[in-house]
Order: structure tokens, then C-alpha cells, then sequence
């Protein structure tokens, strides 16, 4: 049986959060996180970074896939740099060493798996 039976959310009616730290890590800038969807084998959230924010080098215990909505940023995966802009995909291999650095507000919709607890993205 399904963890979480949601079949549809609507963006409009779920709260961004800012967040100041990611694993531990102070954000710099603003920095919004909207939880979308939770499934039985991932998590689906909206990113918004203004321009100028974004997250320090981290490492996770999951896979992230990030696609760029609009905007433009600076995407870091393990020792490589990225400009990503709307319509890019960049992925986290679980374990390594990634970060991202708004050059203008970029919104972003990232999915990671396996599931992570929706709550953790509310504090």
C-alpha cells in the first residue's frame, strides 16, 4: 500500500518555506522550498532561488534529478561546473558532491530518490 495515496497537488496551494541551511550547511540568500509530492519511491519539491543565493557544496544519501524551470544557474556535480538554464536537467548521484548558484531568480523542480519525508523540507 502506497505511503502517501495524494494523486494530484496543486502548486497554489502548497506553502514555500525558506530554508537556511541544507544538511547541515547555511544557504546564502533566499532560498524557498515548496514539498510538491511525496510517492512510495520519491519526492518531488519547487526550488526557488533569488539571484545571487544558492546552496554550498553538499553531499546526500539519495539521487536528485534538478530541472531548471526558468532562470539561470551555476550547477557544481563532483568536480564539474555547469550554466544551466530553462529546459536543462542536471543529476545528483547519491554521494557526491554537488551545489548551485543562482546567476538570476531560477525556479526549480527537483525530484529525489528514494522518497525523502516531505516534513524534512518544512522546518
Amino acid at each position: 500500500m502506497p505511503r502517501n495515496k495524494m494523486l494530484i497537488r496543486r502548486n497554489v496551494d502548497v506553502e514555500g518555506r525558506a530554508i537556511n541551511a541544507i544538511e547541515g550547511l547555511a544557504v546564502h540568500g533566499d532560498v524557498t522550498v515548496k514539498p510538491l509530492m511525496g510517492g512510495e519511491h520519491m519526492v518531488m519539491l519547487e526550488i526557488r532561488y533569488a539571484a545571487g543565493s544558492g546552496s554550498p557544496m553538499h553531499v546526500h544519501r539519495h539521487e536528485s534529478l534538478c530541472y531548471i524551470v526558468s532562470g539561470r544557474a551555476e550547477a557544481t556535480v563532483g568536480e564539474e561546473s555547469f550554466t544551466l538554464g530553462p529546459g536543462d536537467v542536471c543529476r545528483h548521484p547519491e554521494g557526491v558532491p554537488h551545489g548551485i548558484d543562482a546567476i538570476e531568480d531560477t525556479t526549480v523542480i527537483e525530484v529525489k530518490s528514494p522518497a525523502q519525508p516531505l516534513e524534512q523540507f518544512l522546518g
